[in-house]
């Protein structure tokens, strides 16, 4: 047997045991309230005459009905006991928890629901809007190292186009027929036909 059919067992035979106090509690309720007319409530037909015994048997069965039955005296038992609902709150009654009855959270379901809807909602902009922020500086840092990167290419780029650095180049490369020119350059007249 495992410790939850175990725990279900005890749980079985607590409520019987609450069952039975019940109905003694409501057994010794009625013979208290059981009234003393001269006549014997346990046994109403040993009462003298016709006209007694139906007062006693009558008189027996309304006792019968106002008494609660023991599924009234369970249920009860069973519900909670609430304070009456005060319309002004002090501060001792706020921190001693006073506010947080049934019926006070009962009445504010929906609010409750829409704060916490709100704090939700809150909390999910303010971190995707932080995502968006460190997305947008890691963008920002890249394009800082691209713009960097196209400075140092162009510098190089226009050093390495200068004339002089071409003229040294085309002198170490010696295959290179290229020269530089010892006349300056003239246009060359093409006559027509």
């Amino acid at each position: 047997m495992t410790d939850k059919d175990k725990d279900i067992e005890k749980a079985k035979v607590s409520v019987k045991d609450n069952a039975r106090q019940a109905v003694i509690t409501l057994s010794e309720a009625a013979t208290k309230e059981a009234p003393t007319e001269g006549h014997d409530t346990a046994s109403p037909a040993r009462s003298k005459g016709k006209d007694g015994s139906k007062k006693v048997a009558a008189h027996a069965s309304t006792e019968a009905d106002k008494a609660p039955t023991l599924e009234e005296i369970i249920k009860e038992q069973a519900t909670e006991e609430e304070a009456p609902h005060s319309s002004h709150f002090t501060l001792k009654r706020i921190l001693g928890g006073d506010i947080l009855n049934t019926s006070t959270i009962r009445h504010q379901v929906g609010v409750l629901l829409l704060v916490t809807l709100f704090t939700f909602v809150y909390i999910a902009n303010r971190y995707s809007y932080q995502q968006g922020l460190i997305k947008l500086d890691k963008l920002q840092d890249e394009l800082q190292d691209a713009k960097y990167r196209a400075l140092s290419t162009s510098s190089e780029l226009t050093e390495k186009c200068r004339e002089s650095n071409v003229l040294e180049q085309l002198k170490n490369n010696k295959d290179s027929v290229l020269k530089i020119a010892s006349q300056p350059p003239y246009k060359i007249q093409v006559p027509e036909e």
